[in-house]
């Protein structure tokens, strides 16, 4: 008697559990797949996994596992003659590929992060960053010291927000700035696809000094260098006077409550009278609706040691700084944009 059960059905719970539990082991793959370059050294041409073996530095045999599984995976087919060639999927692992996966690999499979998640259950038990424990210092001191790494993270970021600066700049009326302050802007990501889209506004990214310097070769490649200034220095320090608008992308979620308030203090005494200081997050729908920022929520406690908050913990934070909260802007991402005025 035929079995007519749907193939595609969900899986019983005790198996979606074991799915979960295993999800690790495609992470180290795949960061595998980016330390060895197999997408750029088969950009050209298929190979067998002897060929590969020997320009990667590896055993064939375990390669040539190693190539089946990521067949398996879908980023490489393998043909009768057993030459592995890329796929759509593989081609994005390719260095310089667009969306930068390959870095954002590097950087979120690397073992200095998974180090972190290591951390997870003393993280929680403690509520201390699990990240630092294992680093020994906290995350953006030791990327102060990685400039690598540093850069690789910055790539990161444009490769994990993928959509959130264009969906930013549509959902938002910039037209009336003259001045746009991205503040802890990193490469400027954000800030050229609001200048972008609004001729007439100019912008100021301000960022530390070991991050600001990959941001000339981003704004020149948008067109932008005659538009943006370059700043460096610490929020923690000062924030640059004169603008309209002062962008916080992916800031505040990075750190605990008190140096919040330090940041947001320096916007309050920075901003003109009519000015916006724009938080921009994930912001957290209550009760059991499902969101990304959730997740994000865990990687900021491992991590630097911060958190997601839903719409009335912004309204509480924003508050204690001296600032009221205007309202939550939904875009067409996973963000929205916080925006913030004068008391």
């Amino acid at each position: 008697m035929p079995d007519n059960r749907d193939s595609h059905a969900e899986p019983p719970p005790h198996a979606q559990l074991v799915q979960m539990a295993t999800a690790h082991w495609t992470s180290h793959i795949l960061y595998v797949a980016a330390k060895l370059s197999v997408a750029d050294h088969l950009a050209k041409e298929a190979k067998r996994a002897d060929e590969l073996a020997a320009v990667t530095k590896t055993h064939a045999p375990s390669l040539g596992r190693f190539m089946r599984t990521l067949a398996h995976l879908g980023l490489v087919t393998e043909d009768e003659t057993a030459r592995f060639a890329l796929t759509p999927l593989g081609e994005a692992l390719k260095t310089g590929a667009q969306g930068a996966a390959r870095s954002a690999v590097l950087t979120l499979a690397s073992p200095w992060i998974t180090g972190g998640w290591e951390r997870l259950l003393e993280s929680v038990q403690t509520g201390r960053p699990g990240l630092e424990q294992a680093l020994g210092m906290p995350i953006f001191d030791w990327l102060a010291r990685h400039p690598e790494e540093a850069s690789l993270f910055s790539e990161t970021m444009v490769s994990f927000h993928g959509t959130e600066p264009a969906a930013v700049a549509a959902a938002y009326d910039f037209s009336g700035m003259a001045t746009i302050v991205d503040v802890g802007g990193a490469t400027g990501n954000l800030l050229a696809a609001i200048l972008a889209k609004h001729s007439g506004c100019r912008g100021i990214l301000y960022d530390l000094p070991h991050v600001v310097r990959d941001a000339p070769k981003l704004i020149q490649a948008r067109g932008l260098a005659d538009r943006v200034t370059i700043e460096a220095g610490s929020f923690f320090e000062r924030i640059p006077h004169g603008g309209d608008a002062y962008l916080l992308s992916h800031i505040i979620h990075d750190w605990t409550e008190e140096q919040c308030l330090t940041i947001l203090g320096h916007c309050r005494r920075a901003l003109k009278p009519t000015g916006r200081v724009m938080i921009i997050e994930m912001v957290l729908p209550a009760g059991n609706v499902p969101h990304p920022g959730k997740m994000l929520d865990m990687m900021m406690l491992v991590g630097p040691g911060g958190q997601e908050r839903t719409e009335p913990e912004y309204r509480d934070l924003l508050n204690k700084a001296g600032l009221r909260l205007a309202r939550v802007i939904p875009t067409d991402s996973a963000v929205s944009v916080v925006e913030a005025v004068l008391v």
